[in-house]
């Protein structure tokens, strides 16, 4: 159970990050948007939307498949935890009625992306669902 568990966490969240990839490489302006109102615009060029997105295309497809896994776990964890940061105040304060004057819950699950890449990490072992695990038999 443990296994098949590990299974869903990694798809999904590798999905996810696939996902938004996929968005950045085929909706720049949508992905523009999203930077521009929420990060500051700094990741808001077509350039650095194609670049992003193609990574976060690889690194979400490596760990849906479970592949490089030491690489793209941490890289998925790190990448989410990036996300994370900017819109803290929106985790700190989710109902927006001390740190900010507005609220956005939709926010919140970026908390459960981040936890279940850390799960991700810390079960790597029991994680046999994996195509690092065929590969190495």
């Amino acid at each position: 159970m443990k296994a098949i568990s590990l299974l869903l966490l990694r798809v999904s969240t590798g999905l996810y990050l696939l996902f938004w990839g996929i968005i950045k490489l085929t909706a720049s302006s949508m992905a523009s948007s999203l930077s521009d109102k929420y990060y500051g615009g700094i990741i808001s060029g077509d350039m650095i939307n194609l670049g992003l997105g193609s990574l976060q295309v690889l690194i979400g497809a490596l760990v849906v498949l479970g592949l490089f896994r030491t690489y793209s776990y941490a890289i998925q964890l790190l990448w989410y935890l990036a996300g994370l940061l900017p819109i803290g105040l929106y985790i700190l304060d989710p109902f927006g009625k001390y740190l900010l004057e507005k609220s956005n819950l939709l926010f919140f699950p970026s908390t459960t992306l981040l936890a279940a890449a850390l799960v991700i990490i810390v079960f790597r072992e029991d994680d046999t669902l994996c195509l690092d695990s065929k590969i190495r038999r």
